[in-house]
């Protein structure tokens, strides 16, 4: 028995539904989908980027105490101002450059060649490059504890070869540039490893007939090295010089171990007490969160003329 044709107009109608229904929602799936996917990552980092930056600066403009959060005094500017005339801010920041120097520099040069030397066809090559990856690895608490030992005054390994070289030993936690020195020796250690492998993945990719036009042209390895691989590099060099810089603006754990985690001041006389160790001495032993905010700002826009000038710098290597 044939199907009535009032049956199957309401079949076609039905169908044609079903069909726009589809398209409808695969334009939404289409339109709409991505967003869903990348929402999650917004949402954590308003809950945990945004929000606390903008808290941050609303704190900074109040005068309030970490005991009562809740408590505010507005006070404008001030504690912005009180930092241009605080000698112990101007000290800490000039730690942090300091540090950041003895660190950045000495720490991507090891890096560029350790790097260097991976690139060549090793046998166990794979355990040499989880094996310079291990020191960043490795617990930054657990690390500095080591170099504290290394460091000690009196019993410490490295004054111990000092002695043997004829030198005597060095306070290295009471000094005002040897305790720099050893606070950037920890992170030369932890980071030289993640760098060199940035720089490892940057060599692979360089084209072999750059070097086999160089090798044509009666150029040694070195010079190899110097005007082939070093220029192929540069954006990398660049990237890595910048994340550097922010890191070492950060420095926080490092110091923070290496004096013994005794109220966060840097050693006896601030010494190595970098920004952000100023910061937590400021927020959470001396309760100013009003206080504590300004700094965190101030090094938010340190960091944001770190990222600007970077900006210029490749702008006009780029026009070149």
């Amino acid at each position: 028995m044939s199907p009535s044709p009032a049956r199957t107009a309401r079949k076609g109608e039905g169908e044609g539904r079903r069909q726009v229904w589809r398209s409808r929602r695969y334009r939404w799936d289409v339109r709409f989908g991505p967003y869903a996917f990348v929402a999650p990552f917004f949402l954590f980092f308003a809950a945990f980027g945004l929000f606390p930056l903008l808290y941050t600066g609303w704190a900074a403009l109040h005068q309030v105490e970490l005991t009562d959060p809740d408590s505010m005094t507005w006070v404008g500017l001030k504690n912005f101002t009180r930092l241009w005339d605080d000698e112990f801010f101007w000290n800490a920041l000039r730690n942090t450059v300091t540090i950041g120097l003895l660190s950045t520099v000495p720490q991507l040069l090891i890096a560029l060649g350790l790097a260097h030397l991976l690139n060549y066809r090793l046998r166990g090559s794979a355990f040499f490059r989880v094996a310079v990856l291990t020191p960043y690895a490795t617990s930054v608490a657990a690390a500095t504890l080591v170099f504290v030992l290394l460091f000690g005054r009196d019993y410490g390994m490295v004054n111990w070869a000092l002695s043997g070289l004829g030198f005597g030993p060095v306070d290295w936690q009471n000094g005002p540039l040897a305790s720099q020195v050893a606070v950037s020796t920890i992170v030369v250690w932890r980071w030289t490893g993640y760098n060199a492998l940035i720089y490892l993945a940057a060599m692979q990719a360089v084209p072999a007939e750059l070097y086999e036009s160089a090798e044509l042209d009666g150029a040694s390895r070195w010079r190899q090295f110097l005007h082939v691989t070093v220029p192929s590099l540069r954006p990398t060099i660049f990237f890595t010089c910048v994340v550097s810089t922010i890191g070492a603006t950060q420095l926080f754990g490092e110091p923070l171990l290496f004096n013994g985690g005794a109220a966060a001041t840097g050693g006896s006389d601030h010494q190595f007490q970098t920004l952000g160790l100023y910061l937590y001495e400021q927020g959470w032993v001396n309760l100013h969160l009003g206080r504590a905010s300004a700094i965190a700002w101030a090094m938010f826009l340190i960091l944001l003329l770190i990222a600007g000038a970077a900006r210029l710098l490749r702008g006009r290597g780029e026009a070149r």
